[in-house]
């Protein structure tokens, strides 16, 4: 898959979102792949990781291993 590939996707943002305009980034199902993007500006640059590298990093975050 190609990160440059700019093909139609469901991109959507956390619940938590304030809808308030605030920094926000939105998720997309790219299988194989997840896509990650600033909802600011969506035609920009976007992340995109494996699932699998995708889950190890949300159970990491979920489990507080990445906290300040």
């Amino acid at each position: 898959m190609s990160t440059t590939d700019r093909s139609p996707a469901q991109w959507r943002k956390s619940s938590r979102s304030s809808g308030q305009g605030g920094a926000c980034v939105e998720v997309a199902d790219l299988t194989p792949a997840i896509g990650f993007r600033d909802s600011k500006d969506p035609d920009g640059p976007r992340l995109v990781i494996g699932a699998e590298t995708a889950r190890t990093v949300f159970g990491a975050i979920k489990a507080g291993r990445h906290d300040l």
